[in-house]
């Protein structure tokens, strides 16, 4: 059996991945093939639950290679509360948001007003939710897990999986708090050898080109 935690991140997700990781007869990773193309992508092992907010971009994948036959876990946080959670990290080395709104809105960050942004949040976080709850409409084995209610939640998740795990210890860590979006901290070095590194290689595949 394999599960799969589907979200749209900024939700407990890491939370949820470190209480999970107490359970004895499923391993747990969060977002462990995230870096990786095709098939190999969805290579998770029997026994297995996945906390992957990135596979809302790859459901018909997950339907392709698992279908019916796992379990589906949408864990969902307040719509305000994530959407400002989303909003501060704009401008992080390889933040989703940046990526959603370059990438799939066509709308660079660096052009859009705080407003902007801000909407931008939401689109994001109702699109993705949107994807996971069409996605579940056909599937069995769904539950709906909500970061506001989740030391009720998890237990029935729990019971749902038929997991073997200490309680008190599970529901410890869903009490910490895991990756704030107010944890925020510069790496100027980083920064500038990233932006470096990115405009190199751009103008080594352009010259290529030309020649």
């Amino acid at each position: 059996m394999r599960v799969f935690v589907l979200c749209t991140g900024r939700s407990g997700s890491l939370s949820f991945v470190n209480a999970c990781k107490h359970i004895r007869n499923y391993t747990t990773s969060h977002e462990s093939l995230a870096d990786v193309f095709g098939n190999e992508r969805f290579n998770f092992p029997d026994n297995h639950i996945e906390v992957d907010n990135r596979l809302s971009w790859s459901l018909g994948h997950l339907n392709k290679y698992f279908g019916d036959d796992a379990i589906y876990i949408h864990l969902k946080r307040d719509r305000d509360k994530t959407a400002n959670s989303f909003f501060q990290r704009f401008y992080l080395p390889g933040s989703i948001i940046d990526a959603f709104c370059d990438g799939v809105r066509m709308n660079p960050v660096e052009k859009l007003s705080k407003k902007m942004r801000l909407k931008a949040c939401y689109d994001y976080v109702d699109t993705v939710n949107t994807n996971i709850e069409y996605f579940l409409l056909d599937k069995s084995k769904t539950m709906t897990i909500n970061l506001e209610t989740i030391e009720q939640d998890f237990p029935k998740f729990l019971e749902f999986i038929n997991a073997d795990i200490d309680l008190e210890k599970g529901i410890e860590e869903l009490r910490k708090s895991h990756n704030s979006s107010f944890q925020r901290k510069l790496n100027l070095d980083y920064r500038v050898k990233l932006t470096i590194i990115r405009e190199w290689r751009h103008l080594k595949m352009y010259f290529s080109k030309k020649s």
